[in-house]
């Protein structure tokens, strides 16, 4: 091989490689869908073989099975920009069944590196109201996303409820997430 088709070959193989480290790195995540958390709710008064509960890496899955009409996500890992929608966000069950019952405003969450103990990262949008019929929107920054964001989930969980003893009793507990992930560089 001549110094020329060295050079060459040296060029494709750089060229090749700053290609895949770029297409490795994902700068938007979009959620086609989102659903609702679908498992009964949890009694901690029961042994912990019979506890159903449904975490996301630590988050703890909501209080209520929660069922969505439509709803999708994106969010830029290296802006933070940040977009939801949810409609028809509504409790199945229990005497709020087809409604929100007291949530009175969700979070989007970016869990990054879920399960992971070491890296694990949840990323909160500010709180949103919703409406009666399970209607919320958001469109703004998520803030803080590490470099390494794995395996990206987005969540939306409660943020406060209609109950003037405790607000805050159920904030952070998801009740939707999204599916149908896809990633673009």
């Amino acid at each position: 091989m001549n110094q020329t088709s060295k050079k060459r070959v040296a060029l494709a193989g750089l060229l090749l490689a700053a290609l895949s480290a770029s297409s490795s790195f994902a700068a938007e995540v979009n959620w086609k869908n989102i659903v609702g958390v679908i498992t009964a709710p949890d009694d901690p008064t029961t042994p912990a073989a019979e506890n159903i509960n449904n975490p996301v890496g630590n988050v703890k899955s909501g209080t209520f099975p929660w069922s969505v009409r439509a709803g999708f996500a994106r969010v830029n890992l290296t802006t933070g920009s940040t977009y939801f929608v949810v409609h028809g966000l509504v409790i199945n069950g229990q005497i709020f069944s087809g409604t929100p019952g007291p949530v009175q405003t969700v979070t989007g969450t970016l869990v990054c590196n879920a399960g992971d103990q070491t890296a694990e990262v949840e990323l909160d949008t500010p709180d949103v109201s919703i409406d009666g019929e399970g209607n919320a929107r958001f469109s703004g920054m998520i803030n803080g996303i590490p470099a390494a964001c794995t395996s990206p989930v987005f969540l939306i969980r409660i943020a406060t409820i209609a109950d003037p003893a405790n607000p805050n009793g159920a904030r952070g507990f998801w009740i939707a997430t999204g599916t149908e992930r896809s990633v673009r560089p």
